[in-house]
């Protein structure tokens, strides 16, 4: 069965090691070697990680010499804002009505 690119950006998103990452690659490109420092996994692993980002578009790995570093994708990030801030206006009015219900 097919997934749509919002599902591999939630499913990618739904790892708190891949979501570490995404956030260091928000400061700027870095190799395997960088990101795996601040974890307590192996290269190997992050590199797992890293295939799965890849795979959701999240991310991009270059070639520079010997190194493969990765840089962060923001498209697929606006998708699934996009798709989350119809539910942001739904909650946002569910609050506002049980503020007014408060205040009667």
């Amino acid at each position: 069965m097919a997934t749509d690119a919002l599902t591999n950006t939630f499913a990618a998103l739904a790892d708190p090691t891949r979501r570490a990452i995404l956030a260091r690659l928000a400061e700027g490109e870095a190799t395997v070697n960088e990101l795996a420092e601040p974890f307590p996994i192996s290269v190997q692993a992050v590199s797992k990680h890293l295939k799965v980002l890849e795979h959701a578009g999240l991310i991009t790995r270059g070639r520079s010499a010997q190194l493969r570093p990765s840089r962060l994708e923001g498209a697929p990030l606006k998708e699934a804002v996009e798709w989350l801030e119809k539910y942001r206006r739904f909650w946002h009015g569910s609050f506002a009505r049980l503020d007014e219900r408060l205040h009667e």
